[in-house]
């Protein structure tokens, strides 16, 4: 079952992915058309019956600024970590008691950090509260990996949104070599963990919705 709607601009470019009840407001107020759906399923209503949208595609050309950032989620922030804590390496299945994994800045908040992409990591709770509101280098603790803004298509496939029909779209824009890597993620096993905690971490864990690049960009067309 889709769990949400892949939503183009009317060039074809994948922007986010929608709730399928935002994809059948976009449409029922003509600012988007149905191009996939799911299946034989359908979505009724008092006054109709539509099949339920695997795609849209917005009726006007949105133009979309080339760097519009969005704020930080928990849950695209584990997906691009992996959800494994950037400090002691462990993943979110190899926490114990009631660990959890958490967002820390860098650069602290309370010492001018801000929360985004490139100075956010996953931590676990124990590594997180070691670190406090120190500096990596004032007390040793360097992430595993240098954080960077993700791509909205990697984090949409870690988090398990794309289907095989919304995939083809990810083709026909991005190319095959997008799908490739998409590919090799998949092999590499990179998923949602079953129940896993967004954890305030000890810097504050603000929950917002977005990731980068194409889906802030969606999220900014669709809502218009």
């Amino acid at each position: 079952m889709i769990v949400g709607c892949l939503a183009l601009n009317a060039s074809f470019e994948p922007l986010t992915m929608v709730p399928v009840k935002r994809a059948l407001r976009l449409v029922i107020d003509g600012k988007a058309e149905i191009v996939e759906s799911d299946g034989a399923r359908f979505v009724h209503s008092a006054r109709m019956t539509m099949p339920r949208p695997a795609v849209i595609r917005l009726t006007r050309f949105i133009h979309v600024p080339r760097r519009f950032r969005r704020q930080v989620t928990n849950t695209f922030l584990f997906a691009r970590d992996r959800y494994r804590c950037q400090y002691c390496g462990r993943t979110q299945a190899e926490l114990k008691g009631r660990e959890a994994l958490t967002r820390d800045h860098l650069i602290p908040m309370s010492r001018g950090g801000t929360n985004e992409w490139t100075n956010v990591v996953t931590a676990c709770s124990s590594c997180n509260l070691r670190k406090a509101n120190h500096f990596p280098n004032e007390i040793g603790m360097h992430p595993m990996t240098a954080p960077v803004e993700p791509h909205f298509v990697h984090l949409s496939w870690a988090v398990r949104r794309l289907t095989p029909a919304q995939a083809r779209y990810i083709r026909t824009f991005y190319g095959e070599q997008m799908l490739h890597q998409l590919e090799v993620l998949e092999r590499r096993g990179h998923h949602t963990p079953h129940g896993h905690h967004a954890a305030h971490g000890h810097h504050g864990t603000h929950g917002a919705h977005g990731s980068s690049h194409g889906s802030s960009h969606g999220h900014h067309a669709a809502s218009s």
